[in-house]
């Protein structure tokens, strides 16, 4: 075996500049804002105790502004790295000048990390809004400081800000002698869904570890910033194995023939060494390009068409939803606006457009909302095919939209097929561009560029068009006897209905079953808000804000049977069910899946049935109690969710043994 010396840079600072200069973590990380003794116990205290801070000091000029960008970031994916770290940021109009506030508790804080371990050391980064990627930098950067063995110890060990600030000194290079067997190489790619903390966190684990092993190893990060350090072709042909560490889509037809092993990137950070073994030991399934990828789930397994076909639903739903919210709220409060100013009698046709102020609201939500079912089909195709398929899948949506079908190109005659149609009509676009892509594959090299420049967009958008025309007609007519059927559900029906959607945002909190019965119900809101809302769509928010607002209701009434971390969170969890985060209850249900989640089940069916049965209807997707005057009754409809949430904290309670 050959083997030669190679002098291995741990950090790199020259790789991550900010205005062409390199960053120097020690120069954001400022003294006067540093919190050495965090008082707050839960997750939500400590960001509001870190952020006031920056507002004390100067760098952040409100509140609210601030914590809201900390709060939505979160709301993506916890930035609890694991391991006792965290790293909330936010790039955002209340930040005066770019800084990087350190915070240390010394109990530790349950902040919902990757890990499930409570959380001992914070990093708050807070960039203005114009600062380029300053808090990238600093995510890579920090990264990169806390990979070192025995640096977290001294952190915690630190006695004053000046010894924190120390620590983080800037070092012109520090190397470490290895021998690296040139015999063995790997490459990798990092990704997160964010492309921030987690994506540099997983690069510089990998390659700290592949070097500790003796092992070459080059890492592809996909960040917000783009893609660093590429994969060449060169590179990927010597490999030994491919490592992908990603939560989202990566360019991954350059692997073919490769064995390749695929995780989420938190695996990425926390078993390293597990990935490059597995990567060498040639029992990797070997990759196969153009859709015939072998995809890993958490446990390494292949897989299945259910899990693919989720994975490019949701492509398209967290796409849409934005639309979906935007859209619907703003039309929405333009029927409340035309209501409390009043519409008579014989204009409530118009009623949403009667008064001008209202019609703007109307206009404006319109718009967004004629793009959801587009964006909806449009990136399922994209997560099936990538770039080429967008624009099928655009077609296919804005088809599914107008109703065009074979023989009826007469406006007049045209049937929309709505959500169901635009979503068959992404996978169906996605589909064709790959069809093509194998069609085209034995073109010469030379004519590479064409087939994304023309022959893509021309004959995926021109075979998908028609293949639109004969699917629009019985996706039309299933959807309208679909609408029909849920127009016509009242009295027991509608409570059959309503414990059904209302149980399903309980069973995983957050996971397939709950957001597939909130995508149903969106997709009952266009349909449905001129006549007053969408009575599923009621339904479904019951049911969600259920479960965490029953955890308030169990640590009051049982509080010998929680611990004070827990009976905290209980009490926070409030804020999350009055906004309709269900995901608040995960911790407890996580900590006693057997009692809690069926406790949740019953009490947000319970919640989704009466509110069926009362014929409560809402014209907005989201909000919680702040969109209550969108309902046709808000005391019932507060009534129905705080009896949901009292059965289902009770039966929690009552089942849960005493700590």
């Amino acid at each position: 075996m050959s083997l030669k010396k190679l002098a291995f840079k741990t950090f790199s600072f020259d790789e991550t500049k900010i205005g062409g200069f390199p960053l120097e973590i020690k120069d954001l990380l400022k003294k006067e804002v540093m919190i050495l003794d965090l008082q707050a116990t839960t997750k939500l205290a400590a960001i509001d105790e870190m952020v006031n801070k920056l507002v004390e000091t100067g760098y952040v000029t409100d509140f609210e502004t601030f914590k809201s960008g900390i709060l939505a970031r979160e709301a993506q994916t916890s930035t609890g790295l694991g391991e006792g770290i965290a790293m909330p940021h936010s790039k955002n109009a209340a930040v005066k000048e770019a800084v990087v506030l350190f915070a240390r508790s010394a109990n530790g804080v349950d902040y919902a990390s990757l890990d499930g371990q409570p959380v001992n050391l914070f990093f708050m980064i807070a960039a203005p809004e114009g600062a380029n990627d300053t808090h990238l930098a600093a995510l890579a950067e920090l990264s990169k400081f806390l990979l070192q063995d025995g640096f977290k110890e001294k952190l915690l060990a630190a006695k004053s800000a000046e010894e924190v600030s120390g620590l983080f000194t800037k070092q012109d290079e520090i190397e470490v002698a290895l021998t690296v067997s040139t015999d063995k190489y790997l490459v990798a790619v990092t990704a997160c869904t964010t492309g921030i903390a987690h994506t540099y966190m997983a690069e510089e684990s990998l390659k700290k570890t592949a070097a500790k092993m003796g092992i070459g190893i080059k890492v592809e990060t996909n960040g917000a910033k783009g893609v660093d350090h590429k994969l060449t072709a060169a590179d990927i042909a010597k490999a030994d194995g491919v490592i992908i560490a990603a939560d989202k889509k990566v360019d991954m037809n350059r692997f073919s023939g490769k064995h390749l092993i695929s995780r989420p990137v938190a695996e990425g950070i926390r078993h390293p060494e597990e990935l490059i073994n597995a990567a060498l030991a040639g029992s990797a399934p070997i990759f196969h390009g153009d859709g015939e990828a072998v995809a890993s789930d958490d446990n390494g397994e292949k897989q299945g068409l259910g899990k693919a076909f989720y994975k490019h639903l949701m492509g398209g739903v967290s796409a849409m939803l934005p639309f979906v919210v935007g859209g619907g709220i703003l039309i929405a409060l333009a029927f409340l606006i035309d209501q409390s100013m009043g519409v008579p009698k014989d204009q409530l046709a118009n009623l949403g457009v009667y008064h001008p102020i209202a019609a703007y609201f109307k206009n404006i939500g319109g718009a967004a909302f004629a793009f959801m079912l587009p964006v909806l089909a449009g990136f399922i195709a994209n997560s099936i095919a990538d770039r080429p398929g967008l624009v099928a899948g655009f077609v296919a949506g804005s088809m599914a939209s107008s109703g065009m079908a074979f023989g009826k190109l007469d406006a007049a005659k045209m049937i929309p097929s709505g959500f169901l149609g635009a979503l068959v009509g992404g996978f169906v676009a996605g589909g064709v561009i790959l069809l093509l892509r194998k069609v085209f594959s034995k073109l010469p090299k030379s004519l590479e560029g064409i087939k994304a420049i023309l022959l893509y967009p021309l004959l995926g958008t021109f075979i998908t068009g028609v293949i639109m025309l004969f699917i629009n007609i019985p996706m039309a007519d299933f959807n309208v006897g679909l609408s029909n059927f849920l127009n016509s559900l009242n009295g027991s029906s509608a409570l059959l209905l309503g414990l059904v959607v209302g149980g399903m945002m309980a069973i995983d909190l957050g996971g397939p079953i709950n957001k597939a019965a909130y995508i149903f119900a969106t997709g009952t809101l266009a349909s449905t808000v001129a006549s007053g809302g969408s009575v599923i769509m009621a339904s479904v928010m019951a049911g969600g804000m259920v479960p965490p607002l029953a955890t308030t209701v169990a640590v009051l009434l049982f509080k010998n049977k929680f611990t004070k971390e827990e009976r905290s969170s209980g009490l926070t969890n409030i804020v999350m069910g009055l906004s309709f985060i269900t995901e608040g209850s995960i911790p407890f249900a996580a900590s006693d899946p057997a009692r809690a989640i069926p406790s949740f089940f019953v009490g947000a069916a319970v919640a989704g049935g009466l509110t069926g049965l009362a014929d409560i209807k809402l014209m907005a997707p989201h909000g919680g109690i702040f969109v209550l005057a969108l309902t046709n009754n808000p005391f019932m409809y507060l009534l129905f969710i705080l009896i949901g949430a009292v059965i289902s904290g009770v039966l929690f309670g009552a089942l849960k043994k005493s700590k």
